[in-house]
């Protein structure tokens, strides 16, 4: 049951977990906020940019898409009857991940945070917030079949530690300069 519950919550989750990190590795381009400011800081700051945004959507979106195409034989292998995603529940996730982030950015910088400081709970939850929202909004009847209390207590009390884990990585192997 326990198992079966991580499983499904992980799947669920998988079009809202790659978005952020496929932008870091699109990277570049020009910047969502134009280089404007407000109250004398970045709106946004340069690495939340159109190019990251598209990359990570186009990625997650994908993602639920070939999570569709592996769902009968992984359900098969882990004893799970994990969902299938709508197109728009997939787009929904990552998007959303994505404006989550891209929120959490704004109140970095109205908080007087540069760029890669940590600011903790936020950064392990922004996307995720924004990605069930979206999710909700795009696909209720899927959403409230998906996640379940159970499954999004799941997700609460997994991701800030996949969060963790993930970005060590990326900073281990050069793809970001902080570990948060």
């Amino acid at each position: 049951m326990v198992v079966s519950l991580v499983v499904t919550a992980f799947w669920a989750m998988l079009p809202a977990y790659v978005p952020n990190n496929a932008a870091v590795l699109a990277g570049g381009g020009r910047p969502i906020d134009g280089g404007r400011t407000w109250g004398g800081s970045r709106v946004l700051g340069d690495g939340k940019t159109w190019r990251g945004t598209a990359a990570g959507t186009l990625a997650g979106t994908a993602l639920a898409l070939a999570l569709n195409a592996a769902e009968p034989a992984v359900s098969g292998a882990v004893g799970t009857d994990l969902p299938t995603f709508p197109v728009v529940a997939g787009f929904g996730l990552a998007l959303g991940a994505m404006l989550g982030d891209i929120g959490a950015s704004f109140l970095k910088r109205r908080t007087g945070r540069e760029r890669g400081a940590a600011f903790p709970g936020l950064d392990q939850l922004d996307f995720v917030v924004g990605a069930l929202v979206l999710a909700y909004i795009t696909a209720p009847g899927w959403f409230t079949a998906t996640f379940t209390l159970p499954v999004l207590a799941v997700v609460l009390v997994m991701t800030p530690v996949l969060h963790v884990v993930t970005n060590v990585a990326a900073y281990l192997l050069g793809f970001k300069n902080e570990p948060w």
